[in-house]
């Protein structure tokens, strides 16, 4: 994918008309495949900053989980990854050079790899753990190009290796009550979906300068106009559509505003700082950008990115059918325009009423824990898609999340910056399941009838 007289564009890998699109036979069908099972799950880790230092205590808090390495190019991060878990677990550290994880996947001790490094290596990471035996557990998002989401796709296939993408689930809190709701007919048919991520990430991640952040988060904004980070909004209305699984995107359209306020700050920065002279004059993607998507079954959703207005936070913000809506944040349900809004007490009800069993195991669980709620930063604390992977791989079971929903999610990524360089017109979705979403039966087990529900948090 690149640019080509000002238009991004990309292969037309089969010689056809639309951008994107590629002849594809599916090898083996991921979705719904069950791995065998593991008593214990050997981890390791790549990408120990921020995020990656949180799921080292994530992971290791869990029942059946052996963290067996951890990757970083520096040292003391990994040290200290090391440190915060050494009362339970003794990894090895890799830290030697930038192909140090290479070596850790390539160990025959290892089931599965989690990733937490910058965006542009995922794809890479994810194929190689995945061609060397192990699983992958990777952060948002999977992939960058549409290349990258389909080499996911094919090596997962043809390895057999589950790829996972983490968090944006509807495991856990209001998203997956509000799924529950859905699948039992609470809003009718489903008909339209809204999620976003707006983010005010302005000076605490994008012009800041730290050991964790360095600089790669306000690069990704540089010379890209598009949603570069969908997947907070989109998988959770993704899984209440159906999507991969009944339902599936058609086309979408995207537009993005001008910038009125990086090219600013740089400048204003710079003033004082030579370290942000070079960040002077670069072309920043636009401040909000809004995509809508029409499924195959004629369904609309619409996502925004906004990453620097001091605009209040989003994610997955509304669900709407044919009987009644859900709007988020706060939460609240509708049945009709006359009477707007159910009362408080409503929907307390019928939160209570639809809390589905994976919320209400994860949550006895968390409560039986030696210490609840120990970790005080959000990316250090378990979370259900944390505890439902590890306990998927130990019983045995599908994982509820696989490589078709992280390359369709992240495909809206390049998707929607070929149509902000092309005025906004509509693109193609590839269809990554080659057509088994027509048959596919429904993901998320919300009620634990496959069965699981069996890992402990210690």
């Amino acid at each position: 994918m690149g640019l080509m007289g000002g238009v991004l564009s990309s292969p037309r890998q089969d010689g056809g008309d639309e951008p994107f699109t590629k002849k594809y036979k599916q090898r083996f069908n991921m979705h719904g495949y069950s791995a065998p099972a593991l008593d214990v799950v050997r981890v390791g880790l790549t990408g120990i900053g921020n995020r990656g230092s949180g799921t080292v205590r994530r992971l290791a808090s869990l029942e059946g989980v052996e963290i067996k390495a951890i990757n970083d190019l520096e040292e003391e991060r990994v040290n200290a990854a090391i440190e915060s878990i050494s009362d339970t677990h003794s990894p090895d550290g890799y830290y030697r050079d930038e192909n140090d994880w290479k070596r850790m996947c390539e160990r025959d001790d290892i089931d599965l790899i989690a990733i937490q490094t910058p965006w542009e290596l995922h794809a890479d990471q994810c194929v190689y753990a995945m061609e060397h035996g192990k699983h992958v557990y990777v952060e948002l998002t999977a992939a960058q190009t549409i290349e990258d989401c389909w080499r996911l796709v094919e090596t997962s296939e043809k390895t057999r290796q589950h790829c996972v993408q983490m968090s944006a689930s509807c495991h856990g809190g209001i998203q997956a009550t509000v799924l529950n709701m859905v699948r039992n007919g609470v809003f009718g048919e489903i008909l339209h979906g809204e999620g976003a991520y707006i983010h005010d990430l302005m000076n605490n991640y994008n012009f800041t300068k730290d050991m964790y952040h360095s600089m790669w988060r306000l690069n990704e904004n540089i010379d890209r106009h598009g949603n570069l980070y969908p997947q907070h909004g989109l998988v959770p209305v993704a899984q209440m559509m159906d999507l991969n699984y009944g339902d599936q995107m058609d086309y979408m359209v995207s537009m993005s505003t001008n910038d009125f306020m990086m090219g600013r700050r740089a400048k204003e920065l710079a003033e004082n700082d030579d370290f942000w002279k070079p960040y002077v004059g670069r072309d920043y993607r636009g401040n909000l950008n809004t995509s809508i998507i029409r499924t195959h079954k004629g369904k609309t959703i619409m996502l925004q990115h906004d990453v620097t207005t001091p605009r209040p936070a989003v994610r997955f913000d509304l669900i709407s059918g044919t009987k009644g809506t859900f709007k988020a944040r706060p939460s609240r349900i509708g049945f009709s325009y006359d009477e707007g809004w159910i009362s408080q007490e409503e929907f307390d009800a019928l939160a209570e009423e639809y809390t589905p069993k994976i919320n209400k195991r994860f949550n006895e669980l968390m409560e039986q824990a030696n210490e609840p709620g120990r970790a005080q930063r959000s990316y250090a604390r378990v979370n259900a898609t944390d505890w439902r992977l590890i306990d998927c791989l130990r019983n045995g079971l599908p994982v509820e999340m696989d490589v078709y929903d992280a390359a369709l999610t992240s495909a809206v990524i390049p998707l929607s910056e070929w149509s902000v360089a092309n005025r906004s017109n509509s693109v193609s979705v590839p269809d990554f399941t080659d057509g088994a979403w027509k048959t596919n039966k429904r993901g998320m087990d919300v009620q634990l009838e496959s069965g699981g529900g069996t890992t402990r948090v210690l």
